[in-house]
């Protein structure tokens, strides 16, 4: 196996190692974005985010049978910005697709996907809804960049999300319960954003939640309670099945 590969096999499950990873492999996430969009891109680009994205979830998805990691990320990239871009009414008449780049197999099922794209889906209408927008603004991206400093110090990244988000109706109710209890309970939003973790004891005996749901999806919790109890609209969207749990 390529020395690539392996680091990116041992990346997939270590945090610290992912980031070291992706630190490491910035030029070719820019040189990938540059070859999927056709013009120079620049780290505070709306494509260099979504190929940052597409970088992670290469890494977070790959395995040996998938060849070499470098090849496989680079359409991972490739897929993902032609996602991007034809649905963003800006560019529809812009763009000339690639035939062939649709041939290749990747796993288009990935959690991760329904995320970037509803975030996606959101920047089109904002940029439908306000033409006058002043070219790099972004009001969705700013508040992920808001959200993503609020995590970090957590230690995990707002791109974390799709891997630890509920999927099963059961398992959003207890997550969403989980927020609502945190909500409702001040003194333990100030014990979490002090010891930087949730409190899973407390909201165990609290709430009533099994500790391993929590222990699971503890960053999906944590990032949620951050976004409701702060000034993040767009973000909030997203979560509106936790702000039914509110009023329940």
């Amino acid at each position: 196996m390529a020395d690539i590969s392996l680091d990116a096999m041992q990346a997939r499950n270590d945090e610290i190692l992912l980031n070291n990873f992706i630190e490491s492999n910035r030029h070719f996430i820019l040189a990938s974005a540059y070859r999927a969009v056709g013009h120079f891109v620049t780290e505070s680009d709306d494509e260099y985010s979504i190929a940052l994205m597409a970088f992670h979830e290469a890494v977070t998805s790959y395995n040996v049978t998938k060849g070499i990691f470098h090849s496989f990320a680079a359409l991972v990239i490739k897929r993902r910005l032609y996602d991007y871009m034809r649905s963003n009414a800006r560019f529809s008449e812009e763009i000339s697709v690639d035939p062939g780049a649709m041939n290749d197999e990747i796993e288009e099922e990935h959690p991760q996907k329904s995320l970037q794209m509803e975030i996606r889906r959101k920047e089109a209408e904002l940029a439908r809804q306000n033409t006058s927008v002043v070219p790099g603004d972004n009001p969705i991206r700013d508040e992920i960049e808001a959200v993503q400093d609020i995590l970090g110090h957590y230690g995990f990244s707002f791109f974390d999300l799709a891997q630890c988000s509920p999927r099963a109706d059961k398992t959003k109710k207890a997550c969403a319960e989980a927020v609502a209890y945190m909500l409702e309970h001040e003194s333990l939003i100030r014990k979490m954003r002090a010891k930087r973790t949730l409190p899973v004891k407390e909201l165990k005996e609290g709430a009533g939640i099994s500790r391993k749901i929590l222990e699971r999806h503890r960053k999906y919790i944590i990032a949620a309670i951050e976004i409701l109890n702060g000034e993040y609209p767009l973000l909030a969207e997203y979560m509106s099945y936790i702000k039914k749990a509110l009023v329940t």
